[in-house]
């Protein structure tokens, strides 16, 4: 039999290995490229970790469910979303217990019009392996109300529905850098209650993040990347009350190449997911 010589067999190795075209690639917080076991690894060592994502992004939210789906192995974990406002809570937490069905679900909690295809999977994953999930988010007309009048139109809010967002008053720093691009990036449409109303989301969702941490689990959460890119956001909250907690973030990028974090990316997050951005979206 005729055999082929090991530098043959290898150049046609290289070759066909060479013509995959790659999806995503993941960089470290300094811009050098890694691989997902190594980011899982990394990550299933913290207390709470804060996965920012580009919310109609399918390379993102395939990789969120393979993430949730690894940590179970090694991990107890606990799940939270921005995208389940806190006064639906009580209703997602029926679905899972097997009170109510996919139906009901829909009928009763204000879900985002991508919940099937890039939620649902998620909310399968703790249904399935009996893992509580955080409806996190301020109720979002609470949140245009601030955008609107400010913070001090939450004072006017009854008991119950402050039970709904983070203590009052919050903390708030107008000069947190992410904030304060906020005004630059809208423009003329930026205010400084836009901010506020960016801040009323941040300080809800790191209130029940912490309020529902367990010693000893890892939280998971779901978030828009800019909640919590440069480490602020969410995570300048948490940090406040609970700095001694190990903390770990991701965020999601497109680029029209794969090959070298662009500079504007860096030190974004402690991994920076780079999608390919002729990747088709969900939405």
């Amino acid at each position: 039999m005729y055999k082929i010589p090991i530098i043959v067999f290898f150049c046609i190795s290289t070759l066909v290995f060479s013509q995959h075209k790659k999806a995503y690639t993941i960089f470290t917080s300094s811009g050098e490229e890694t691989v997902y076991s190594d980011l899982l690894e990394n990550i299933s060592t913290a207390d709470i970790v804060l996965f920012g994502e580009q919310h109609n992004s399918a390379i993102c939210h395939w990789l969120q469910y393979e993430l949730t789906s690894d940590l179970t192995k090694s991990r107890n974990i606990i799940l939270g979303a921005e995208m389940f406002e806190r006064d639906n809570q009580e209703v997602l937490k029926m679905y899972l217990a097997g009170e109510i069905d996919q139906k009901g679900l829909d009928t009763l909690a204000r879900l985002w019009i991508n919940y099937r295809t890039d939620y649902k999977p998620l909310v399968e994953i703790a249904k399935k392996e009996k893992i509580k999930f955080i409806a996190t988010n301020i109720p979002r007309r609470f949140a245009n109300l601030v955008f609107r009048n400010g913070f001090q139109i939450l004072d006017t809010l009854s008991a119950e529905e402050k039970s709904w967002i983070a203590p009052l008053p919050i903390a708030f720093d107008p000069e947190i850098p992410t904030y304060k691009n906020i005004l630059t990036m809208m423009g003329e449409h930026g205010t400084p209650e836009l901010v506020m109303a960016q801040a009323i989301k941040d300080a809800t969702m790191a209130h029940f993040i912490l309020e529902n941490y367990e010693e000893g689990n890892l939280f998971l959460h779901y978030n828009g990347a800019y909640h919590s890119d440069y480490y602020e956001g969410i995570l300048w909250y948490l940090k406040r009350e609970k700095p001694k907690l190990n903390y770990k973030t991701i965020s999601t990028v497109t680029q029209n190449q794969l090959e070298k974090l662009d500079e504007e990316h860096l030190g974004k997050a402690d991994f920076i997911i780079v999608v390919d951005e002729n990747v088709t979206t969900t939405y």
